[in-house]
């Protein structure tokens, strides 16, 4: 009965581990959004563009770290999930 109720929780733990991640993920989409409608209404300057690069690149950063933790694999190594959701490893 005790391994039951561990992987009750152990899954409950997942699943809203992953849906938290996945609402600062669109918080984050947002607020870049937000900040390309405010550099394109405001008064354009070299600065204000340069700012909103930055800010994007550190959010897109973010955003790639906390989906790749969110998914427990790259990217790019996603097609090489099996279904139960294990990382397939090819031994050549």
């Amino acid at each position: 009965m005790s391994g039951l109720r561990d992987r009750r929780w152990r899954e409950a733990y997942e699943s809203y581990r992953s849906n938290l991640g996945r609402g600062i993920l669109l918080g984050l989409e947002l607020l870049v959004g937000a900040d390309i409608i405010f550099t394109i209404t405001a008064p354009f300057t070299w600065q204000s563009v340069g700012l909103l690069a930055g800010i994007v690149v550190i959010r897109t950063f973010l955003s790639f770290s906390l989906e790749a933790e969110i998914e427990g694999c790259w990217p790019w190594q996603r097609a090489q999930r099996d279904s139960t959701g294990r990382t397939v490893t090819k031994n050549t």
